[in-house]
């Protein structure tokens, strides 16, 4: 099963925040924190690998907090992900050296390398500004002629 970190998780949560907060100016690690339940210490140092890759800034003093360094809607979760995890492997044969114990006999390291690439192009394409953004909703009448509201899932992945 692939699975994201805590820590991408967390950024992610924070990523978030921090856009839906953007008009408010900075937040701090304490307030995101508290927002979603995340153990402060944790959070720190999160932000701080997100601040040091230049996707967020920190600002000293009574107003400090954190920024987003861009529009939220050109931050992609992959570099959110990327940044606190590092590069994506599903396996081992997809890394930059792209050896295992199989590496002679293996035939399906070329599939798994698509797989990856797909993957990542999804996390690419999903943007922090559609984390924040609320559902289109629809207006539908129901089969007996009452009036109720259908909220429209936004698509992220398409598998063909």
């Amino acid at each position: 099963m692939l699975k994201l970190t805590k820590k991408a998780d967390y950024g992610l949560m924070a990523m978030k925040h921090l856009a839906e907060h953007a008009h408010r100016g900075a937040c701090s690690a304490k307030d995101v924190a508290e927002a979603y339940g995340i153990p402060q210490e944790a959070l720190a140092k999160i932000l701080q690998r997100l601040a040091k890759v230049g996707l967020i800034q920190s600002q000293h003093g009574i107003n400090g907090g954190y920024t987003l360094t861009r529009d939220p809607k050109m931050i992609s979760a992959f570099e959110v992900i990327k940044a606190i995890d590092g590069p994506l492997f599903i396996t081992s044969c997809v890394t930059v050296r792209g050896e295992c114990g199989q590496s002679d006999r293996c035939t399906i390291r070329e599939p798994l390398r698509k797989v990856n690439e797909s993957i990542e192009q999804v996390l690419k394409n999903i943007k922090i500004s559609q984390m924040i953004e609320e559902p289109e909703v629809l207006e539908v009448k129901n089969l007996d002629g009452k009036k109720a509201e259908v909220r429209k899932s936004m698509e992220l992945v398409t598998i063909s």
